[in-house]
C-alpha cells in the first residue's frame, strides 16, 4: 500500500471523527484537572486505540435507515460543555453572576480580543466534534443506541446547568431575606472637624496571595514595602458575587456583594441605565460631605457599566479610555482594553493636582490594568526597567503593577499631595486563570487591601473579613463616626465587631447568598421604570335632545 493511498485511508470519516472527538476530550480533561497539556496526545491516541479494537464507525456495525438521517441528542448539552469549558479556561472559575451581570450591563467597549479570537477558535472545534459525533450515531447503531443516554449524562454532569439550577432555587426557598436583614443602612453620623481627601487605588487582579515569595518570589515586594508604612490586612476573602471588577468596587464602596438585576426590570435585551440604584455608596456618602469626586480608569468606562455606576453614585468627573486616550503624546500607546498603567498614574496625578488647588476636600478613585488576566499588560516604563516580557509569565506584570503603584505614591507625596490623604490600596478581585494559576490554588486566597495616611496605625492585621468590610473601614480611616462601626453587609476592619465571616463560614454565606431574594430587590430599587397613570379617557360630549327629538316623557324615577 502506497503511502498516499494509507493517507487516504487515515483521511476517511471514520478516523477523523474518532481523531476529532479524542482530541477534545484530551482538551477538556487537560483544561478541567491538574493532567500536563502533554498528555493531551496520548489521551487522544488511547481514544483511537479503543475506537479501533471496539470497531467504531465500520461498515459492519451500520444502524437502520432511519438511524442514518438523525440528529444528536446530545449537540446541545456538548455545546454547553463546550461553553463551561471556555468560560473555565478563560477566567479559571466561572461565575455565573459575572456572566449575567455583563449581559445586562453591557459588554461594549471591553478589551478580550484574545478571548474574542479564542471564541471563534472554540467555536470551530465545537462545530468540527459536534460533526464528529452526528457522523458516529449515523454510521454506528451501537453510538445510536447509546447516544441519548450520553446526552442526559453530559448535562447532568455540567457544573453551568448546576450553577443556574442553584440559582433558580431562591424562587422557591422558604427564606430569601436572610442577608437583608444583616443590612445595615450606611449613615455618617458625625465628621471630623478637618476632612481628608481619599485616594483609592483599585490593583486589577493583584490579589495578596502573590505575597508569598516561596511561590512567586519578589514579583509582590513593592507592595510589601508600601504596607510597611501603613496597614496591611491578611485574610479578607472574596465571597460569591465579589470576583470580577464591577462586583469588587460595589462591593467595597456599597458594602454589598453585586447581585445581577435578574428578571427585577422589564428591558432584558437593552443595557441597563442605573447600576445598584437602591442603595447608597462611598461616593453617596462622601458627596454629601462636599467632596469633589473623580474617577480615572484605562478601560472605557461603557464596559460593564462602570461610568453609569460612577455617575449615579455621587461622582463629578469620570474618566476612562474614550476620555484619556486622545490626551496621550502618543494616542497608540494603548493596549487591548486601554491606557498602560504609567499613562494612568501620569493622568490621575494631574487630576489630583487639579481638585488639590480647589478648596474643600477631595477623593479620586483610579483602576489599573498591569495585572489583568490572562497575562497582564506590563507598561513601557516597565518593560525598561525589568527586561523584555514574554508575553506569559504573570509574575511580570505583578511585579510592574507593584512597581508602578509605588512609584505613583512616592511620585504623589514628594508634591505634598498625600499630606491629608488617606490613601486605599486594594485589588479589586483575586484573579482569573493565568501562568501561576496552579501555584495560586495551592492554598487559601486572599485579597490586598492596605490604608495609609494621618491616623493609621502602621502594622499587619489578620481578620476573616471580605470585600464588604472595605467600605465601612474607609469611612472609619476617614475619621467618619458610623452606627456601629457598620455598612451595608461590612463590618470596619478596624473596630472588635465580627465580621460577618467571623460569625459565619465562608460556604454558609454563599449557601444564603444563592437563595437571597430581598437584598437583590434592595440593590436594584428603582430601577424598573415607575407604572405610568393610565391616561384619562375623554369625556363624551353628551348628547342633548332637540325639541324635535323630545318626547315629552319625564325621566324614570331612580329606585
Amino acid at each position: 500500500m502506497t503511502i498516499s493511498s494509507k493517507l487516504l485511508k487515515l483521511a476517511h470519516p471514520r478516523w477523523l471523527s474518532l481523531l476529532v472527538i479524542g482530541l477534545c476530550l484530551g482538551y477538556a480533561l487537560t483544561a478541567l484537572t491538574r493532567l500536563p497539556h502533554w498528555s493531551l496526545p496520548l489521551v487522544a491516541a488511547l481514544w483511537m486505540a479503543m475506537g479501533t479494537w471496539l470497531n467504531w464507525g465500520a461498515p459492519q456495525s451500520a444502524p437502520s435507515a432511519s438511524s442514518s438521517r438523525r440528529w444528536p441528542w446530545s449537540l446541545v448539552p456538548i455545546a454547553l460543555w463546550g461553553l463551561y469549558i471556555y468560560l473555565s479556561e478563560s477566567f479559571g472559575i466561572v461565575d455565573l453572576g459575572a456572566v449575567f451581570f455583563h449581559l445586562q450591563a453591557g459588554m461594549t467597549d471591553h478589551g478580550g480580543v484574545s478571548r474574542i479570537g479564542a471564541a471563534i477558535g472554540y467555536t470551530l472545534t465545537m462545530v468540527a466534534l459536534l460533526a464528529a459525533i452526528t457522523w458516529l450515531i449515523r454510521h454506528d447503531r451501537r453510538w445510536s443506541l447509546t447516544e441519548p443516554f450520553l446526552a442526559m449524562a453530559l448535562l447532568a454532569t455540567n457544573p453551568l446547568l448546576y450553577g443556574v439550577t442553584q440559582r433558580g432555587a431562591a424562587i422557591v426557598t422558604d427564606d430569601g431575606a436572610w442577608l437583608d436583614r444583616q443590612y445595615v443602612q450606611p449613615v455618617i453620623l458625625e465628621a471630623p472637624e478637618e476632612r481628608p481627601n481619599l485616594l483609592l487605588m483599585y490593583l486589577e487582579s493583584i490579589e495578596r496571595t502573590y505575597a508569598d515569595r516561596e511561590r512567586f518570589g519578589d514579583a509582590y515586594a513593592d507592595l510589601d514595602a508600601i504596607g510597611e508604612h501603613g496597614l496591611a490586612y491578611e485574610g479578607v476573602y472574596q465571597i460569591d458575587n465579589t470576583g470580577w471588577t464591577m462586583a469588587g468596587m460595589i462591593a467595597s464602596q456599597c458594602g454589598s456583594p453585586l447581585m445581577p438585576a435578574g428578571l427585577l426590570h422589564d428591558r432584558q435585551f437593552t443595557p441597563l441605565d442605573k447600576v445598584v440604584p437602591g442603595v447608597d455608596c462611598l461616593g453617596d456618602l462622601l458627596a454629601e460631605q462636599g467632596y469633589r469626586l473623580s474617577y480615572l480608569g484605562g478601560a472605557s468606562t461603557a464596559f460593564a457599566g462602570k461610568g453609569i455606576f460612577y455617575k449615579g453614585h455621587g461622582f463629578e468627573t469620570v474618566l476612562g479610555r474614550e476620555d484619556l486616550q486622545p490626551l496621550l503624546d502618543d494616542p497608540d500607546y494603548v493596549n487591548n482594553w486601554g491606557l498602560y498603567d504609567d499613562s494612568l498614574y501620569d493622568f490621575t496625578l494631574e487630576e489630583m493636582r487639579r481638585l488639590d488647588q480647589e478648596p474643600g476636600p477631595w477623593g479620586v478613585v483610579n483602576l489599573t490594568l498591569a495585572g489583568h488576566a490572562p497575562r497582564g499588560y506590563p507598561a513601557q516604563a516597565c518593560i525598561d526597567r525589568q527586561g523584555e516580557f514574554d508575553g506569559v509569565d504573570i509574575l511580570y506584570s505583578v511585579e510592574c503593577s507593584a512597581w508602578l503603584a509605588r512609584d505613583f505614591l512616592e511620585r504623589a507625596d514628594a508634591e505634598g499631595l498625600l499630606d491629608n490623604t488617606i490613601v486605599i490600596i486594594a485589588s479589586d478581585h483575586l484573579t482569573m486563570r493565568v501562568s501561576a494559576w496552579e501555584q495560586l490554588i495551592q492554598g487559601e486566597r486572599d485579597n490586598t487591601f492596605m490604608l495609609l495616611g494621618p491616623g493609621i496605625p502602621v502594622g499587619r492585621e489578620s481578620r476573616e473579613a471580605s470585600m464588604v468590610d472595605v467600605f465601612p473601614t474607609i469611612l472609619e480611616a476617614m475619621g467618619f463616626t458610623i452606627d456601629w462601626h457598620r455598612a451595608g453587609l461590612g463590618v470596619s476592619l478596624l473596630s472588635d465587631e465580627p465580621t460577618l465571616l467571623e460569625e459565619y463560614s465562608k460556604t454558609e454565606i454563599n449557601a444564603r447568598m444563592r437563595e437571597e431574594r430581598a437584598l437583590q430587590e434592595r440593590l436594584w430599587n428603582g430601577l424598573a421604570p415607575e407604572p405610568q397613570p393610565a391616561p384619562e379617557q375623554e369625556k363624551q360630549e353628551q348628547v342633548v335632545e332637540t325639541p324635535v327629538d323630545s318626547t315629552g316623557e319625564e325621566p324614570a324615577a331612580v329606585q
